[in-house]
């Protein structure tokens, strides 16, 4: 674990905006979005310092499903340059933040995209904006347990 009690940039808290997240990840899609909300949920509610706290990501390992784990980075502050953050092939789509003997882990709800079409990027990306107003109960389910 790293102390940073010295520093002055530490344990900052940004909310991103839309374009913070399509600027970050080259586009706006649903599972950036999602992996947002769900990181800055895992953040707000389980953990605040990122140094103390690892994720675990399982998804397909290949876009689109990886793209939540640009979110989760955001979110969260679990990144990869600090490896604490660490992608598991799987399904389902699940990510699991783990501190302090605890682990948070949250599913999304199925998530069914649209038909391929001639605005099916436009579709998408205002798929995506809605899913950032949605509360996180209509986003993803929570179990909290003890390791």
């Amino acid at each position: 674990m790293h102390n940073h009690s010295g520093c002055r940039f530490t344990d900052l808290v940004h909310e991103y905006s839309l374009e913070d997240l399509a600027a970050f990840h080259g586009h706006l899609g649903p599972y950036i979005v999602l992996g947002y909300r769900i990181g800055r949920f895992a953040r707000e509610n389980f953990c605040r310092d990122p140094f103390s706290m690892q994720a675990r990501v399982f998804c397909s390992g290949i876009p689109p499903e990886s793209c939540i784990v640009d979110g989760v980075q955001l979110g969260s502050g679990c990144t990869l340059g600090k490896r604490n953050i660490e992608i598991i092939e799987g399904t389902p789509i699940r990510c699991e933040f783990i501190s302090d003997g605890k682990v948070l882990s949250i599913t999304p709800r199925p998530y069914t995209p649209p038909p391929r079409g001639d605005d099916y990027e436009r579709v998408i990306e205002d798929y995506a904006v809605g899913l950032f107003r949605e509360s996180p109960e209509d986003l993803f389910s929570c179990i909290k347990r003890d390791i």
